[in-house]
Order: structure tokens, then sequence, then C-alpha cells
């Protein structure tokens, strides 16, 4: 039976394993709850200010800003935002790959690439590639607030205001729903009208009155605008991470249970046949006397 006591701690241990997984798995069905409420929160808000910023592109304001200014492309900054943690698929390998892709075209057309990057994933990954990193925040949290990202964000937009970097993009998992996760990269610096909708709707763009004057209000309103891309990012990624967690260990669980199975249906030919054994003895045994 020493087989069989073997195949009996396996399955000991593959079950302890399983409700680990199991508890993770209700602890990030839980948590993507809570991710999904805020990034449905932030969603309506970056599409207004969206919305607001398709106008300002097309309208002739009084005052030209440096957020719309298009230039030569000779830099590109990508803002990554990553997990902090593991044990959530291939989500954030899935939107590495792709922002390397983008490098590799970049280099292929002679642009330097730049990152900033949220999540110790991406700090890690940037760091073991070599890749020129201008700021990073890490532990943002489940529930990050916009003065956490701030930082990050500020460094990033002074790089493009002082002309160091030309472009700068957003790289994230955009939730889709719960199975699908879409890694996404969303060009915010230059400010440009890509609204389809808003061109259909309206054959012309309207200005605004500002006050106290147009520079004041639209320096402000345009850095505004660029946090709530990032933060929106943020927290789109903060559910993708979940949902990703989450059907990540309930498809570990899966395994261990049918992993279980296998080896209990050993377990149970090996005993039965060391019970046959045993009787084919006793049988034997009997005969002789």
């Amino acid at each position: 039976m020493a087989g069989s006591q073997e195949i009996r701690t396996q399955i000991k241990s593959i079950q302890n394993t399983q409700k680990i997984t199991k508890a993770m798995e209700m602890v990030a069905a839980s948590k993507m709850r809570k991710a999904v409420g805020q990034m449905e929160k932030a969603r309506p808000y970056a599409n207004k200010i969206s919305y607001v910023m398709s106008h300002l592109a097309n309208a002739h304001a009084e005052y030209n800003s440096v957020y719309f200014e298009v230039r030569e492309v000779k830099k590109r900054a990508y803002i990554v935002v990553s997990s902090d943690r593991g044990l959530c698929g291939g989500l954030n390998n899935n939107l590495f790959k792709k922002v390397i892709e983008s490098t590799l075209e970049n280099k292929k057309n002679e642009i330097d690439t730049s990152y900033s990057v949220f999540g110790n994933k991406a700090a890690g990954f940037f760091q073991r590639i070599g890749g020129e990193v201008i700021s990073q925040s890490t532990q943002v949290g489940d529930q990050p607030k916009i003065e956490d990202l701030l930082g990050t964000i500020k460094s990033t937009i002074d790089k493009f205001i002082s002309k160091d970097v030309d472009e700068v993009y957003v790289a994230y998992n955009k939730f889709f729903n719960t199975v699908s996760q879409i890694p996404t990269i969303d060009k915010i610096l230059p400010i440009s009208s890509n609204d389809e909708a808003i061109d259909k709707e309206y054959s012309h763009y309207w200005d605004y009155l500002y006050e106290p004057d147009a520079k004041e209000v639209l320096e402000s309103l345009f850095v505004r605008f660029i946090e709530s891309l990032t933060y929106r990012a943020v927290v789109e990624n903060i559910a993708s991470e979940q949902a990703s967690r989450m059907v990540a260990m309930k498809s570990s669980s899966d395994n261990a249970s049918d992993l279980i199975d296998e080896l209990q249906i050993i377990y149970n030919k090996n005993r039965q046949a060391a019970i046959t054994q045993e009787i084919s003895e006793i049988i034997s045994g009997a005969s002789a006397l």
C-alpha cells in the first residue's frame, strides 16, 4: 500500500491548494465588482471631457495651446498600466507584447521610446529589458485616487511640453467583459479630435466663452483631460486584472478537481489490486492446508 499512501498524500496536497484557489477566486470576484463600479463611474466623466476636447480641437480658440501642437515625431512616450500582483493569467504579458511590438515599429522608423509605468509588473519588466523609464508608481491599490497618480502623469506631460517627447500614448487592458480584456494603446498627446460620432452629428464646431481668460482656463482643462484619461486607464486595468485573476483561479480550481478525480481512480485501482492480491494469498494458503 506504499504507492497508495503516496497518492493519498498527493490528493490531500492538491485539495489544500484547491481551497486556496477557490478562496482567491471569491476574493477576486468581490474585488472585480467594486472595480467595475469604479470604472463605470470614471467612464462618463472621461467621455464627456473627451466630447469637449473634440470641439476645442476643431474650434478656432483665441489661445493656441502646446497640448495641440503636432510635431515631427522623434520620440514617443508610453504610459504603461500594469498590475502590482501576478496570478492573473496572461494579462500583463499580453499588454507588454503589444507595447514591445509598437516599440519595435518605432525603432524601425528611427523613433526613440520612453516609458512611464504604473504597477510592479511593468516596473520589473522594463527594468529587465532596459527601457528608458521616465517615472513609475507602484502599489496604487485596488481603489486608487487621482492624487496617487499625479506625479507620474505630470512628469510625462512635462516631457511633452519641454519637447523631449513628441507624442504620448497610454497602454492598458480595456475591460470588455469578465472573460475578455483587450490590450489597448490610446494616443493622448497631442490632443486631437477623433470622435466620429460628433463629426457625423455636427457639421460645425463651436468655441466657448472663457473667464477670466482662455489661457488660464484651457491650460487647466487640458491637464485635467490627460489626468482623466490616465485615471480611466488605471481603473479599467484594475477591473481587467480582477476579472482575469478570477478566471485564472477558477481554471486552477477546475484543473485541481480533474487531477483529484484522476488520482482517485488510480488510488482505487491500486487499492483494489492490493485487496485482490491479499484475497488470492488467503485462498492459496487455505488450499494448501
